[in-house]
C-alpha cells in the first residue's frame, strides 16, 4: 500500500512538472521568436525558418529601432518615446501610491465622517470602463487647459489608479495590529506623524506591490497616452504603433521585433528584479 502511494506521488509530481514545462514553453515561445527574429537579417527572415537561431546575429535592427525608425514624419526611433514614458511614469507612479496610502490609512484607522461613502464611490470607480470616461475627461481637461500635456496625462493616470491603490492599502493596513495605533495615539502621535513614522516603514511590501502594478499599467498604456499626452509627449507604446504602421515597402520584421522588445523591457525588468517582493506583498494582504 505504501509502495503504491509512493508510485502515485511520483507520477503526480511528473505530471505537475510536465504541465509547468508545457505552460512555460507556451508563454516563452513568442518571446523566443521575437528575440531570434530581431537578430536576423531580412534575407534570413525571408527563408521562413521562424524557430531557427540567427546564423549571423546582428544588432543593426536594435540600433535602427532605437534611433532611426520612422514614427510618422519623424525618423528618430523609439528613443524619444522612452524618455516621454519615463516622464509620464515617474509622477504617475509616485503620486497615486502616496495618495492611495494616505487614503487607505485614513479609511482603515481614522474613520473620517463619510469615509464609507467615499470608499464605496472609489470602488465603484474601479469598475467603470476607461473608454466610458475618456470623453468627459477630454472635455474637463480642455476646460482646465491641461489637455494634450504632461500634467494632463498624469492627472488621468492618477484618477484611474486611485480606486485600486486605496483598496490595496486599506486592506493591508486593516490587517496591522490595532495596539500599535492605540499606543501611538496615547504617546501623542497625530495623523501625519503616525503615518510617516509608524505606518510607512511597515508598508514596504505593499509599496513594492503597488509600484509594480502602477509601473506596468502606466508603461503599457496605449489609449490614454494616445488621447491625453499630446504629440510632444507620446509614450513609447504610441511610438511603437507608429513604427509598425508607418512602414513603407517591405515590412522590416526584425526592426519591429526589436522595437517591441525595447518597449516592453522596463516592465519585464521590474518583474524580474522585484518579483519576490511582489509575492511577499500579495501574501501580506494585498488581496484580502
Amino acid at each position: 500500500m505504501a509502495k503504491q502511494r509512493k508510485v502515485t506521488a511520483v507520477w503526480a509530481r511528473i505530471g505537475i512538472y510536465a504541465f509547468l514545462l508545457a505552460a512555460a514553453a507556451f508563454f516563452l515561445l513568442p518571446l523566443y521568436v521575437m528575440l531570434t527574429t530581431s537578430f536576423k537579417s531580412m534575407e534570413e527572415i525571408r527563408l521562413g525558418q521562424i524557430f531557427a537561431l540567427p546564423s549571423a546575429p546582428s544588432f543593426d535592427a536594435w540600433r535602427a529601432a532605437w534611433s532611426e525608425a520612422c514614427t510618422g514624419v519623424s525618423c528618430e526611433g523609439v528613443r524619444g518615446g522612452f524618455w516621454n514614458s519615463v516622464a509620464i511614469a515617474v509622477p504617475s507612479v509616485v503620486l497615486p501610491i502616496l495618495l492611495g496610502a494616505v487614503n487607505g490609512y485614513a479609511l482603515s484607522w481614522w474613520k473620517p465622517r463619510g469615509g464609507e461613502w467615499l470608499f464605496g464611490i472609489l470602488m465603484l470607480g474601479a469598475f467603470i470602463p476607461i473608454q466610458v470616461m475618456i470623453y468627459p475627461l477630454v472635455k474637463l481637461e480642455a476646460a482646465l487647459g491641461i489637455y494634450s500635456s504632461l500634467p494632463g496625462i498624469v492627472v488621468v493616470h492618477l484618477v484611474f489608479a486611485m480606486p485600486i491603490m486605496t483598496l490595496l492599502f486599506r486592506n493591508y493596513y486593516a490587517g496591522l495590529p490595532a495596539e500599535l495605533f492605540k499606543a501611538a495615539r496615547v504617546d501623542g502621535g497625530g495623523f501625519w506623524r503616525i503615518f510617516v513614522q509608524l505606518v510607512l516603514p511597515m508598508s514596504t511590501p505593499m509599496l513594492i506591490v503597488a509600484a509594480i502594478m502602477q509601473i506596468t499599467g502606466v508603461w503599457n498604456d496605449y489609449i490614454l497616452g494616445l488621447t491625453f499626452a499630446g504629440r510632444e509627449n507620446q509614450p513609447m507604446t504610441v511610438q511603437l504603433n507608429n513604427v509598425i504602421n508607418t512602414t513603407t515597402g517591405e515590412r522590416l520584421y526584425n526592426l519591429n521585433m526589436a522595437a517591441t522588445i525595447l518597449t516592453s523591457a522596463v516592465p519585464l525588468l521590474v518583474y524580474l528584479i522585484s518579483g519576490r517582493w511582489f509575492v511577499r506583498g500579495i501574501a501580506a494582504g494585498a488581496v484580502k
